[in-house]
């Protein structure tokens, strides 16, 4: 396999077009628990423009019916960056001084849970939870500070690279 790198400026051009719109191309989960995961999903792969079709633990969208858990689901993506030894984006769980633009962080409301996804989009001071600036689907926002929302746990996520066949 080969490396190539992650491109972070089209997360961000992706992320600024489709914040208040939905891509015509995937399925608005809005009303079936949430569209967040799988607008994060349509970010990254802006920026690494490589999916993982496998069915067991896969990252990849065809259809409505026919997409990886990971691709929408919370835990799911969390999993499958981290995770990830084969083709498609990988990353690691990272301190927020780590973070950078086109990376990931994840909310949990009840401490319990991970139940929300948000994209990166610019840093004005990575140590101060406030000078990071995210955009999401189901509560569309774009540049919003992350002390917008009320969580009870966060966490971050750093894409590292793409791996794809030579």
């Amino acid at each position: 396999m080969k490396i190539v790198e992650y491109n972070r400026q089209k997360v961000i051009e992706y992320a600024k077009t489709w914040a208040y719109n939905r891509n015509p191309k995937y399925y608005n989960y809005d009303y079936l628990g949430g569209d967040c995961t799988n607008f994060a999903s349509q970010c990254v792969f802006a920026g690494s423009k490589i999916m993982n079709y496998s069915k067991s633990n896969g990252w990849y969208y065809i259809n409505t019916n026919d997409k990886s858990p990971s691709w929408t689901g919370v835990e799911f993506f969390f999993n499958f960056l981290i995770s990830n030894k084969s083709v498609g984006p990988y990353g690691k769980a990272i301190k927020k001084e780590e973070i950078e633009i086109g990376d990931i962080v994840q909310l949990s409301f009840d401490n319990k849970t991970w139940g929300h996804t948000l994209v990166v989009v610019s840093i004005e001071n990575k140590f101060s939870l406030s000078g990071i600036k995210i955009a999401s689907h189901t509560f569309d926002s774009y540049n919003k500070p992350i002390t917008d929302y009320l969580y009870k746990n966060i966490r971050f996520i750093h894409i590292e690279n793409v791996r794809k066949w030579a």
